[in-house]
């Protein structure tokens, strides 16, 4: 994960993203990444819950 911090309270699940940071461009070129799971993972302590996370911006 780039960027990105989870913590799971009970049955709320927080996530914390710095959107100060910047990861340079995505892949196609069309965006700048400033956070993502990579993929889908599971959240702390729930293998069975799945999040996918991409935070961008325009350049």
């Amino acid at each position: 994960m780039k960027n990105c911090e989870m913590k799971l309270a009970g049955n709320i699940l927080t996530i914390t993203v710095d959107i100060s940071k910047e990861f340079g461009k995505s892949a196609s070129g069309k965006s700048i990444i400033i956070s993502s799971t990579e993929g889908n993972v599971s959240i702390p302590d729930k293998e069975d819950i799945k999040i996918g996370l991409n935070i961008y911006r325009k350049p």
